[in-house]
């Protein structure tokens, strides 16, 4: 696994977002199919607008292009949060990547993906007939979860066995619904919808490349776990340090790890 460092949040985004750039292009250059799994929360807001400037700039073709997101939130119905809900992810993608995608590159809403509560076996199936992910950008939580795969004692699961998890219907652990409600819903934990469905740690190890992004000064504590070597679904992140391919980047001027 490789550490970076980068100076501050914009140099971590434009770093991320050239990664994606350099992984797209070299698909369609190839006229393959190319599959990038997404991310949302705060730390990918500069990230996604400067990636859709470079695919703009570049007019490269994205009928090949499909888009996997993460993680969805879950109504009281069963079902995803409906897209204009303020915190919906479908809507956090339309305004902060989707939107600034020039028409011309032909990239269309059947090519845009995300897990549904109600087949989320479906979900893994599709990826999977599609060839798996090409890269799976990522966030880390506070608690050290990826995507909403939530921390779990080794009393409770194996290290295998939390490795081998589906995307599935999961249960918020309280700091993460207090994490987000801090960051995206002004405090009011109320609006956080308790439950989400979220790809499973299967495919997500499965992707070929794990791009980890980190840059809030919380993160610092998961982060220094992760040097320590041990992976451990208590701490999900820590399933990087098994994967052939996975960075993570993050920015000196919050987060020391020295």
């Amino acid at each position: 696994m490789n550490w970076k460092k980068t100076v501050n949040y914009q140099g971590m985004s434009e770093y991320g977002a050239e990664q994606l750039f350099r992984v797209i292009e070299k698909a369609i250059q190839l006229r393959k199919q190319v599959n990038i799994g997404l991310a949302t929360g705060n730390t990918m807001l500069k990230l996604y607008p400067l990636l859709a400037d470079k695919l703009n700039q570049a007019k490269i073709p994205l009928q090949l292009l499909h888009t996997y997101n993460l993680d969805e939130y879950i109504a009281q119905n069963g079902q995803s949060v409906a897209p204009d809900h303020s915190l919906s992810y479908h809507r956090y993608m339309q305004e902060n990547l989707f939107r600034h995608l020039s028409p011309e590159l032909g990239f269309s809403e059947a090519q845009r993906h995300f897990p549904d509560p109600v087949a989320p076996a479906a979900f893994d199936q599709a990826l999977a007939d599609a060839g798996g992910l090409d890269l799976q950008l990522l966030g880390i939580g506070f608690n050290g979860h990826i995507a909403f795969n939530e921390p779990q004692s080794e009393k409770q699961i194996s290290v295998s066995d939390f490795a081998a998890l589906p995307t599935r219907v999961i249960d918020l652990k309280p700091l993460t619904i207090a994490t987000n409600a801090k960051l995206t819903a002004g405090g009011n934990d109320s609006l956080v919808p308790r439950q989400a469905v979220s790809m499973g740690m299967r495919p997500i190890l499965k992707a070929k490349k794990l791009l980890l992004l980190a840059c809030f000064q919380e993160q610092i504590a998961p982060l220094k776990q992760i040097r320590t070597g041990k992976v451990t679904p208590e701490l999900p992140a820590s399933y990087l340090l098994q994967h052939p391919d996975s960075e993570i980047v993050y920015t000196v001027d919050t987060i020391s790890l020295d």
